[in-house]
């Protein structure tokens, strides 16, 4: 890390206490592990899901040892429509209640538009942009009956700005953040809030190993900290979002970064 000293680890305060939240992408290092982490410090009963089946195992053993009976975990594709409407019924039938939704879920990659195949195009946008349009639905079905809630999406700064090679995430991102806003209106009625978080650059392994060094030291110079985010600290955004702190918004898109634009 670059630039100014590390950032401090905040302990939890309760923030959560007494919520139950299902969490995408949630299985190991990236943003989603540390949303679901900071969570549980908060006091929250969490599901992780995650499409990777072997690292959900092994993150939520690891989560379930230090927080024990406040953690569960179910695989989920979020391109599979039946997989995530069993995932929020499991969370229902296994804590009781549904309060928070993190969707997390997105792939990305990098490819010119003029070489993009069809398929890269649409594999992208189907994690990206329509798992979080599957989960978002499915999540509102359950909050609406409830008597409200809280979901909180998971946007990009390149939804906002321009970088070569990421047409199909930007797109994709970019439609996230119009999915939270509309959502947002509709939500309203049903006593729902809907944000999001917009993120650059927050490292963790997995991107370290499908990023080239000399991408991330471009990206990291551009931060007006120098340096990258640590996953966590989208994460506590995350929370603030998802907690009573943030009551009065809906339909925000918060840049967890100095690159608005």
């Amino acid at each position: 890390m670059t630039g100014v000293e590390s950032p401090v680890y905040e302990p939890g305060h309760g923030l959560l206490k007494g919520r139950t939240a299902v969490i995408t992408a949630a299985a190991g290092a990236g943003i989603g592990g540390a949303t679901a982490r900071r969570f549980l410090e908060e006091g929250a009963r969490v599901l992780i899901s995650d499409a990777h089946a072997r690292r959900l195992k092994e993150y939520g053993a690891e989560l379930a040892g230090e927080f024990q009976g406040a953690v569960t975990s179910m695989p989920c594709d979020v391109t599979d429509e039946a997989q995530v409407g069993a995932l929020f019924d499991a969370a229902v039938r296994e804590h009781g209640r549904l309060d928070i939704v993190v969707n997390n879920a997105g792939l990305g990659g990098t490819s010119t538009l003029v070489d993009m195949t069809d398929d890269q195009w649409t594999r992208v946008l189907d994690v990206t942009l329509n798992g979080t349009f599957r989960c978002t639905r499915a999540a509102l079905r359950h909050l609406r009956d409830s008597g409200g809630g809280v979901i909180v999406n998971n946007a990009s700064v390149v939804g906002w700005r321009a970088q070569a090679g990421q047409a199909h995430y930007a797109a994709a991102k970019a439609a996230v953040m119009a999915l939270t806003r509309c959502a947002a209106l509709e939500a309203a009625e049903y006593g729902v809030r809907v944000n999001a978080v917009s993120p650059s650059l927050a490292m963790h392994p997995h991107l370290v190993k499908v990023t080239s060094a000399e991408l991330l030291e471009e990206l990291t110079a551009r931060e007006a900290f120098g340096r990258y985010a640590e996953p966590w600290e989208v994460a506590n955004v995350i929370v603030f979002l998802a907690s009573g702190y943030s009551s009065y918004m809906t339909g925000e898109v918060v840049a967890v970064s100095s690159q608005h634009a």
